[in-house]
């Protein structure tokens, strides 16, 4: 799991929890049921179970692998499009190219992120490139996606390539933890990631044994998920292990600890903490739109159907894509 580390976590800038912090406790523990995605790679729903007043402003979000493809095996998403919400792509192993109807796109690799603003609407396509489809490999990723507030839906598109050397390197006190933050804040160190809707994304690594207390903005929900690894959350040291997501409830601080031993071919404990200040409006979803209202719904398949969310680039010669009709989508 290389994303972006540093030798000596001790260089970094170091953030803990005052000592009059306000500890989050743990609401629920959920398990992400397993699941296909796309043109059929293997994802895990880390948000499945959970009540939207707790994710808010967040939507969905599935770890995609991790996988060893054997060759011919790696698959995307064909042609689908988009509206209301930001899609955020975050690859931890692995390659994904990106591109979509208003302009954006590129190569995301290890510890990149893009970061899509759908807005009013667009087409977007992701896939593996051709020459890891031939060969074959390691792939691990996220795709979070964000609400956007009903004054911002219907907003111009807008890509974010973020590379991972622009992420805000961070450590714990004692040097054990390692925080990648990718947007919002975190004790005033600033992500690179631009957000509409006010959120903070957080890659942890904690090496066994390690723990880390962490401020957090009591006007924020707070998210656990956990990647990859054993160990526990909350000052109550609830268990959570590879798959698992934890729900605070209210406080100014929230704690992650890694257990001693970790599994054989995992050597850390590797969590996303999310946090965001929840919109509080009425939420209408449907396949790959996130709208107000049912009439909004209806207007963007109508807007989609009548091609007024952009057109695929003629160097593909593609026209058959279709909106997507689950929950969720990439």
């Amino acid at each position: 799991m290389p994303a972006v580390t540093v030798e000596n976590p001790l260089t970094l800038p170091r953030v803990s929890a005052t000592a009059d912090a306000v500890a989050r406790p743990v609401l629920a523990v959920t398990t992400a049921p397993s699941g296909f995605e796309g043109e059929g790679f293997p994802v895990r729903r880390a948000f499945a179970g959970i009540n939207y007043r707790h994710l808010d402003p967040f939507i969905m979000m599935d770890q995609m692998g991790e996988v060893e493809y054997q060759p011919g095996e790696p698959k995307g998403t064909p042609w689908h499009p988009h509206r209301g919400f930001e899609t955020v792509t975050y690859i931890i192993d692995g390659i994904f190219d990106h591109q979509d109807s208003n302009g954006g796109g590129g190569t995301i690799t290890n510890g990149d992120t893009q970061w899509m603003t759908a807005g009013a609407g667009l087409l977007h396509i992701e896939a593996p490139p051709e020459h890891l489809v031939v060969s074959g490999g390691l792939f691990h990723g996220l795709q979070l996606w964000v609400n956007l507030p009903a004054r911002d839906k219907m907003m111009a598109p807008r890509y974010q390539d973020i590379r991972s050397g622009s992420v805000q390197l961070l450590t714990s006190p004692d040097g054990g933890a390692l925080l990648r933050v990718i947007a919002g804040e975190l004790d005033g160190h600033e992500g690179p990631g631009i957000t509409h809707t006010p959120i903070t994304m957080i890659h942890a690594t904690l090496a066994p044994g390690a723990e880390v207390t962490l401020p957090w903005r009591e006007d924020f929900n707070g998210l656990a998920y956990v990647l990859a690894g054993r160990g526990s959350v909350g000052a109550e040291r609830r268990p959570v292990h590879l798959g698992q997501t934890a729900v605070f409830g209210a406080g100014s601080s929230l704690t992650v600890r890694a257990d001693e031993k970790q599994d054989a071919h995992t050597p850390d404990l590797e969590v996303v903490l999310l946090g965001g200040r929840p919109i509080r409006e009425p939420m209408a979803h449907y396949g790959p739109f996130v709208m107000n209202t049912k009439d909004e719904l209806m207007q963007a398949f109508e807007d989609f159907q009548k091609g007024r969310l952009g057109t695929i680039p003629a160097v593909h010669g593609m026209t058959e894509a279709g909106p997507e009709t689950g929950d969720d989508g990439a």
